[in-house]
């Protein structure tokens, strides 16, 4: 079940991204990007208790000032 609970949390994660990138509207895209950032952190945590290396950072394919 725990590590049920890592692999969704980082779905989730990649979803938001996606939905992140696809978006115009900079305020839906940086919450969408909060809510990512969110089940990262989730993510980490429970890999943390259950031993196993943390997850990778996301592939940032477009550039956060523009």
């Amino acid at each position: 079940m725990s590590l049920d609970l890592l692999t969704q949390y980082l779905d989730h994660a990649l979803t938001f991204e996606a939905m992140a990138e696809a978006e115009p509207n900079q305020r839906l895209r940086a919450e969408f990007e909060r809510q990512a950032s969110a089940y990262r952190r989730l993510a980490a945590q429970r890999a943390r208790r259950l031993g196993l290396p943390l997850p990778s950072e996301p592939n940032r394919r477009t550039c956060e000032s523009a």
